[in-house]
């Protein structure tokens, strides 16, 4: 039965009408994990070198063993954003005598054969099948192989549950993603050493190698559970009468807006209803941490702003950029409703700047933990806040009225180049290097709070014009909204 769905999967493909579009991205993309695999291979056999000459004169089992857990948390936050849900037409089979544990059986192996699968055993099991091997014996460097393995199956499985159960609740993909953005915080800040857990954890296998069954007790349990739940959850109506509860969801608080509140809603709604745009917004979340890799103790300390401020804009304004960037075209199913409807325009543009500024936020607001690093971040991240809600919101929008391709909002925008053009592109760099260009003159000058100062004053100034440059970009729109609607026709 495995091979008569894989036959039927690989019709559908070929005769698909965007086959041309599919094999060119899969190109690309199977080169890129290439690339990966054999930086995987690499650094799997160069294993006990690399940790000799990165940490000369400390024990390599040591080093292994404190990279193993530290390895899998990583993959699971990667996991969450870019592992695909593997996937089955349902419905021509519904008539068929075919069993749900066929069906479940055939998407829990498909999803087995996933390049983030490989790519730990290519790390791990050269080191664990010959140097353990050499200093502990072959039953320790066994339960090794059989630890990674099990490993490797529970982050699969486990988000592969939690990325199912999140269609009808979004609170799982919340819960494990506040998880691990609060273990590696606690890393980070060194209230807790995962590296060291993970050395004791297989320090004890060391010393018992039989305890390497708990992971697979883990592994089988996880299987079990997203099994069941497949089997229960199938067929299509079962999943479609849950989320029919939500349909007629009101956001309260968009009320007090009127009309503008309204058409807001309906477009949160359309986000976290469609995987393309609740997937943007979870990456909007997971970049949060990204001010770690930048802020840095001497940079703060010595006022360097300048060298800070693309962090906190970017931050402070992902959601800005990652939705905004595709934006229409995340309504380009109905754009021609919308066009034929009586929609006020004037409201119509209204209505994304109130987004634009409850994402900006909501994203501020959460960025602000940084104060544990420095009370500066907290002004520079308000800075940064006025700078999104007043100038980027404006060039983003403006950039949106050329931007004709279609976006198909219900596929995942992992790897996904669909609707990605030279517009894009183009939109991230007065985003992104406005702001350092209204900070140089005063950083170069040894003025950091001053070119703080205008960097936030510009922003609340253009804040305070929002009515001049709606009125703006409303006429714009009027201009290319046929030549818009055309393009999202194809």
């Amino acid at each position: 039965m495995v091979f008569t769905f894989l036959y039927h999967q690989w019709k559908e493909f070929w005769r698909s009408r965007n086959k041309g579009g599919s094999i060119a991205a899969q190109l690309i993309l199977g080169l890129f994990m290439l690339y990966l695999l054999l930086i995987a291979v690499v650094a799997g056999f160069s294993m006990a070198p690399l940790i000799h000459k990165l940490f000369p004169g400390k024990d390599q089992v040591v080093i292994f063993n404190g990279f193993i857990l530290y390895y899998f948390l990583v993959d699971l936050a990667v996991r969450i954003q870019m592992q695909e849900l593997p996937t089955l037409s349902i419905v021509p089979y519904l008539h068929l005598r075919i069993r749900k544990s066929q069906l479940v059986s055939f998407l829990n192996m498909k999803s087995l054969f996933s390049f983030y699968n490989c790519l730990p055993l290519f790390i791990f099991l050269p080191f664990s099948i010959s140097h353990i091997w050499t200093t502990s014996g072959g039953i320790v460097s066994g339960a090794y192989v059989v630890s990674i393995l099990s490993l490797v199956l529970f982050n699969n499985f486990l988000i592969l549950y939690v990325k199912r159960r999140a269609i009808n609740n979004i609170f799982y993909f919340v819960t494990i993603l506040i998880s691990v953005m609060a273990l590696a915080a606690l890393d980070y800040f060194k209230l807790i050493s995962i590296s060291a857990f993970s050395h004791q954890v297989f320090q004890l296998i060391t010393q018992l190698p039989l305890l390497s069954i708990v992971f697979v007790l883990f592994a089988l349990l996880i299987f079990v559970v997203n099994s069941l739940y497949l089997q229960r959850n199938l067929y299509t109506e079962e999943l479609s009468s849950r989320s029919e509860s939500k349909v007629s969801t009101d956001y309260a608080f968009l009320n007090r807006f009127g009309k503008v509140g309204e058409l807001a809603a309906l477009e949160l709604k359309l986000i976290l209803r469609h995987k393309r745009s609740r997937t943007t917004l979870i990456m909007s979340l997971l970049l949060l941490a990204y001010g770690f890799i930048f802020y840095r103790g001497p940079l703060v300390a010595n006022n360097e702003f300048g060298k800070l401020m693309f962090a906190a804009v970017f931050m402070t304004g992902i959601g800005i950029i990652n939705y905004g960037q595709f934006m229409f075209a995340w309504q380009s199913a109905h754009f021609d409703g919308i066009l034929a409807n009586k929609i006020d325009f004037t409201q119509f543009i209204k209505a994304k700047f109130l987004l634009f500024t409850i994402g900006s936020t909501i994203l501020t607001i959460l960025s602000s933990f940084y104060v544990v690093i420095s009370y500066k971040l907290l002004l520079l991240h308000f800075v940064a806040y006025l700078y999104n809600i007043g100038i980027a919101s404006v060039i983003t929008l403006y950039f949106a009225n050329f931007n004709y391709k279609r976006l198909d909002i219900t596929k995942s925008a992992s790897f996904n180049w669909q609707g990605v053009g030279a517009t894009q592109w183009i939109l991230g760099l007065p985003f992104l290097l406005t702001p350092l260009l209204l900070y140089a003159p005063f950083g170069i000058s040894n003025q950091p709070y001053l070119g703080l100062a205008v960097v936030g004053g510009l922003g609340a100034i253009s804040l305070l014009m929002r009515n001049f440059w709606i009125g703006l970009l409303v006429k714009k729109f009027e201009k290319q909204r046929y030549q818009i609607a055309e393009g999202f026709r194809e």
